[in-house]
């Protein structure tokens, strides 16, 4: 049986939860979009349900099946592939790093936190603390990450919790006063920290910084996007 309409209450549950993080946040699910990532989801057993136009029907037998139609309706794309499918929040009470990891302090654009997320995954940086930042699991963001935010611990909480739970671990800031990162040796395990896209990172943060560095500019550049930031200091660091 084929759901033709938007009021179907599957149909305004899954809208809700690419609108609502308060109702994401509710029942713990969130929405990924796009053949590539639904596969990437099932592969590693994260969907909860399925769902999908007439023409993957095939390809996804257990999916529940709309019209095009109603996919347009409630799909966060452009140009929807007809595929999207609910995955449950991960529980991640904030926790001690194993491993070298990233603080993100108040992000705000998704695209930038999604493209970070996807990042790290790529540069082995697992573990990211949130603070105060946009959400991770909203549609936008999670489709920057690129599946990103499948493989990561993402763990939130406000500058308190996040500072008494990586408390041990050095600090590295991005800072404008900072060493040049291109002549900086990090320590064996740290915990690089990245800014607010307008107004960098908070005084506490930098506060309790063992270390900070900046990543060189040409004089007619002011600076650089958090995430091209982030990913340049990810890697060097790493590479040291």
């Amino acid at each position: 049986m084929i759901i033709t309409s938007k009021f179907n209450p599957k149909i305004k549950e899954l809208s809700k939860l690419l609108a609502d993080k308060k109702f994401r946040q509710q029942v713990g699910l969130y929405v990924t979009e796009g053949i590539k990532p639904v596969n990437e989801a099932i592969a590693h057993g994260l969907t909860k349900e399925i769902v999908c136009t007439p023409e993957h029907e095939k390809i996804f037998p257990f999916a529940t099946v709309v019209s095009e139609s109603v996919f347009s309706s409630i799909s966060s794309e452009k140009t929807p592939q007809g595929v999207m499918a609910t995955v449950k929040i991960p529980d991640t009470e904030p926790k001690a790093p194993e491993k070298s990891c990233l603080l993100l302090d108040r992000i705000q654009d998704p695209g930038n936190l999604g493209t970070i997320i996807r990042t790290a995954n790529a540069a082995g940086y697992n573990e990211i603390y949130l603070i105060n930042c946009t959400d991770p699991f909203s549609p936008k963001a999670v489709r920057a990450s690129m599946s990103g935010v499948y493989f990561n611990k993402i763990y939130c909480g406000n500058s308190n919790e996040i500072l008494t739970v990586i408390k041990g671990v050095p600090l590295i800031c991005a800072a404008l006063e900072g060493t040049n990162i291109f002549e900086f040796a990090p320590p064996d395990k740290f915990c690089l920290c990245i800014g607010n896209e307008g107004n960098g990172l908070e005084k506490e943060i930098l506060n309790s910084a063992e270390y900070k560095i900046n990543i060189p500019m040409e004089n007619t550049c002011e600076s650089l996007n958090a995430a091209v930031s982030a990913g340049i200091a990810m890697y060097l660091l790493k590479n040291k």
